[in-house]
This record gives structure tokens, sequence and C-alpha cells, in this order.
């Protein structure tokens, strides 16, 4: 046993450490949630900040658009050009992703700085980009919506957790303590 041990000590120090921070980031995040419901930024001011955001693209792109709260849930709905398409909901604001990703790149983590920059940019990017797969499936489920299925549940979630796979491929790569060439 002690053998096994020390032959797959890095693994097992990986998923430990990627559990750890997952369950630490993921309990924060969760105890945010509890304290942040608030009648100015309603659901919660990450998922209101990621609403305001799709709706100022959407008008850039010419869009009418409304954001509004949903009576019956935590959610808010998208009203574009008077038809109600959708809700932003909390699962909507890339947080829960995010910390996937961070938590991956600690768990296989570099120099100090080098992690610190990486998770910073990797979590930026994933937000922007996030935001703009809101507005594409917004304005897909306005052109298309019989494609509603495959828009929502296949293509733009492909979409999120396909780049985040990428920013993991391209850590562990260049720049994590795996990697000998650093």
């Amino acid at each position: 046993m002690k053998t096994l041990l020390l032959k797959y000590k890095s693994v097992i120090i990986f998923i430990l450490t990627f559990l750890m921070v997952y369950v630490g980031f993921s309990f924060l995040y969760n105890w945010y949630l509890s304290v942040s419901e608030t009648l100015n930024y309603y659901p919660d001011y990450i998922t209101h900040l990621v609403a305001k955001q799709t709706e100022q693209l959407l008008a850039t792109l010419g869009y009418n658009v409304q954001m509004l709260p949903h009576p019956n849930e935590l959610s808010i709905k998208v009203i574009l050009n008077g038809r109600y398409l959708a809700r932003i909901i909390e699962g909507c604001n890339a947080i829960s992703v995010i910390i996937l990703f961070v938590s991956f790149v600690i768990a296989f983590s570099g120099k100090l700085k080098t992690t610190l920059v990486f998770l910073l940019a990797g979590s930026v990017l994933i937000y922007i980009v996030n935001l703009l797969r809101i507005v594409l499936l917004s304005i897909g489920l306005y052109h298309y919506p019989e494609y509603e299925h495959v828009l929502h549940t296949v293509i733009f979630p492909a979409i999120i957790y396909g780049m985040v796979f990428l920013l993991w491929v391209f850590w562990v790569n260049r720049f994590s303590k795996t990697n000998t060439h650093v």
C-alpha cells in the first residue's frame, strides 16, 4: 500500500488539492448567494451584472431588449424585441465554471506570480466568453426558436467548457510545475 501511495503521490496531491480548493470556493460562493439577495441587485449582484451587461451588448447590436426580474423565481427574464425568450439564472453567471477552472489551475500550480496572473486572465476570459455566449444564445433563440434545445444544451455549454478545457491544456503544457520546460 505504501508503495502505491508513493507511486501515485502526485496524483493524490492533485486530487486532494483540487477537491479542497473546489469545496472551499463552492462553500464561499454558496455563502455569498445566501447573503446577497437584495432588491437592488436581483437575484444576486453577479447575476444581475451579467444580465445588465448582456442587455447592453444586445442593445449595441440593435435589439430592443429588456431584462426584468422574474416574479416567480430567482431569475431575470430576457425579453428581446417584445418577445420573452429566456431567463438568466444564477447558473448563467459563470462563477461555478470559474471555480472549476481556478481549482484545476491551483491543483496544477506553477510559480506564484504566473499562477495568479493566469487565474485572473483566465477568469476574466471565461466571464467575457460567457457574456458573449448569452448574447449569442439570446439572438439564436430569437431567430431560431426551433433549435432551442440544441443551442442551450449542446452548443453553448460546449463553448464555455471547451474554452475552459483549452485553458487547462495550455496551463499544463506551458506553466504548471509538471512542465519541465518552465
